[in-house]
């Protein structure tokens, strides 16, 4: 598959279309042998370039999609166009709708607060009949760090045996936990995909099409949780147009290229 690099990020050059065809032959395999997707932002591509687990996390990930069109303008701006924008929050649903009437698809949830994700799977039954959510954790703060409760979650995906994994552990602590779990996860694939769960069930809501097409949901989402977000948005936006710009002159001379 074709690849853009970008700000030290391999991203894959696929369309949703081609992302969610991709996956559809993922789940139809028969071993239960985990692979997984990340979807870079503005703040992973910020975030990736002093934080060594992520980039970790980001080399060995079977699918890398663009989720931010400010990644999509730039790669056009450099050179190196990227077909379209493939957000996580859009990506889960597309591959739900694919699925034939005469399939079906299992699901995990991890992620997301007490509650939430059982309201996420309801909202799935109702909307998509042939996809079934056969576990749900809401890991508690910290669960990454501590052995016995790793152990509790890799249990109940290996008794769940789901097709896909959806994790909404917020970045980078859901790419870094599949990255170190991945070969002990028994799932197809696994998608690293944010507040995925949080929209599905209703929990938070996204921002109107004309926003999410103009660009424009980073500024819907920090308005709804500016203590959350707008500090992270203003080092984004400090740094960003920084690694832009080296981008550019890399370009013009590779001999200036450095490894992050």
């Amino acid at each position: 598959m074709l690849r853009r690099d970008l700000f030290g990020i391999s991203i894959h050059a696929l369309s949703m279309g081609q992302a969610v065809e991709h996956l559809l032959c993922r789940v139809r395999e028969a071993e239960f042998s985990c692979r997984y997707v990340v979807t870079p932002n503005v703040d992973h591509a910020v975030l990736l370039q002093s934080h060594g687990g992520l980039r970790d996390a980001y080399r060995d990930a079977e699918l890398v999609l663009a989720d931010g069109h400010p990644l999509v303008w730039v790669s056009r701006l450099l050179g190196r166009p990227l077909p379209e924008r493939v957000a996580g929050s859009d990506l889960v649903p597309s591959l739900f709708s694919a699925i034939p009437p005469n399939e079906s698809l299992r699901i995990f949830l991890l992620g997301a607060a007490p509650g939430v994700a059982q309201r996420a799977a309801e909202n799935i039954s109702r909307q998509w009949t042939n996809v079934q959510t056969v576990g749900i954790d809401s890991p508690p703060i910290g669960f990454e760090k501590n052995p016995a409760e790793n152990e509790r979650i890799l249990a109940q995906i290996a008794l769940a045996k789901p097709d896909v994994l959806i994790l909404g552990l917020g970045a980078p602590k859901q790419e870094c936990w599949i990255h170190q779990h991945r070969d002990r996860v028994i799932a197809k694939t696994a998608l690293c995909v944010g507040a995925t769960i949080d929209f599905l069930a209703g929990e938070k809501k996204r921002a109107p099409l004309w926003m999410q097409h103009s660009g424009l949901e980073w500024a819907y989402r920090m308005s709804s949780e500016p203590k959350r977000l707008a500090k992270r948005y203003a080092k984004d936006a400090w740094i960003f147009p920084q690694l832009v710009w080296q981008q550019w002159l890399n370009q013009r001379n590779p001999s200036r290229q450095a490894s992050p």
